[in-house]
């Protein structure tokens, strides 16, 4: 991992929202960076977090965002970490339909704005394993649906996740960029992408979502491939290509060898987006901050 020239000058200020935040960046010339950080689930996890957590802001990301599990499984545990970083940092917590009321959801929007949240994701969401009818039984049934109530009732920030090699569900890349444009027009200024290994990927979805109409800034998101047979496993859970030269060499080398490749694909894939005109970068840090901030150092970010 050679160094590489640092083109990003650490955050001095908190921003007020994450357009402000990559307006700000994209002035400057600079790419953004964020972590994203997951509920824990024991104390042994919850240790691991605010650990990397600590670690993570000495860099001073632009923002962090904060998952929340399918049907609101880990509510409680994910309103306590959003509540504890969003008075460090800039904080986005997400937001899923699945298995959820009106009434619910209004409920949790307090909650983010009283810990001081100004962004939410709004996501729909995947129903969990065991209970595969959540999202029929719900109330909210699309992200989009989700967009428009907290427009309707919040000065809320929105964002929406993006779909670099197009959604499961969906039958095509023209079909994700409509979606997108809907939501921007519903009142989403930022959207932000899920795991993917290629930026040509990112590309293709950039291009699409500008000729369906939709100018907000997709942020990509990287997975940082420390552990290769996990990040294996997440992708192929996700439906993400992995590259087949890329996926061999993970193959046919060990767990040390492993790593180093992956990581170094991580970062060449981090400058690869950047200076193709990414406006940051959204690092997936699993709660772990060591292959956080080997990938953004390698990319010049901090």
């Amino acid at each position: 991992m050679s160094d590489y020239p640092l083109i990003r000058q650490p955050a001095t200020t908190q921003a007020a929202s994450v357009f402000e935040v990559l307006t700000s960046r994209g002035l400057e010339q600079q790419p953004s960076l964020s972590f994203e950080f997951f509920p824990p689930k024991d104390e042994e996890g919850a240790a691991s977090l605010w650990r990397s957590y600590e670690k993570l802001l000495e860099v001073s990301p632009d923002f962090v965002s904060v998952t929340y599990g399918a049907g609101g499984s880990n509510r409680e545990t994910s309103l306590g970490v959003v509540d504890r970083m969003a008075k460090d940092v800039l904080t986005i917590g997400h937001l899923t339909c699945v298995g959820s009321t009106f009434d619910g959801t209004r409920e949790i929007i307090n909650r983010f704005q009283e810990a001081g949240v100004k962004s939410i994701l709004a996501l729909r969401g995947d129903s969990p394993i065991g209970d595969p009818d959540a999202l029929a039984k719900g109330e909210l049934k699309t992200a989009l649906d989700l967009v428009s109530l907290v427009r309707n009732e919040t000065d809320l920030e929105i964002g929406v996740a993006a779909f670099p090699e197009v959604h499961p569900e969906s039958p095509n890349m023209a079909h994700d960029a409509a979606v997108l444009a809907l939501k921007q027009s519903a009142g989403a200024s930022y959207a932000m992408t899920q795991l993917f290994f290629t930026v040509e990927a990112y590309l293709e979805l950039v291009s699409a979502a500008r000729q369906a109409g939709s100018t907000m800034p997709i942020i990509p998101g990287v997975m940082p491939i420390s552990n290769a047979s996990r990040i294996l496993r997440m992708a192929d859970m996700s439906g993400a290509k992995v590259p087949e030269a890329l996926l061999v060499q993970l193959q046919n080398a060990n767990e040390e060898q492993a790593r180093e490749i992956g990581m170094n694909y991580s970062i060449e894939l981090t400058r690869g987006l950047i200076a193709a005109g990414a406006p940051g970068v959204h690092i997936f840090s699993l709660n772990l901050a060591k292959a956080a901030l080997e990938v953004a150092r390698g990319a010049g970010l901090c």
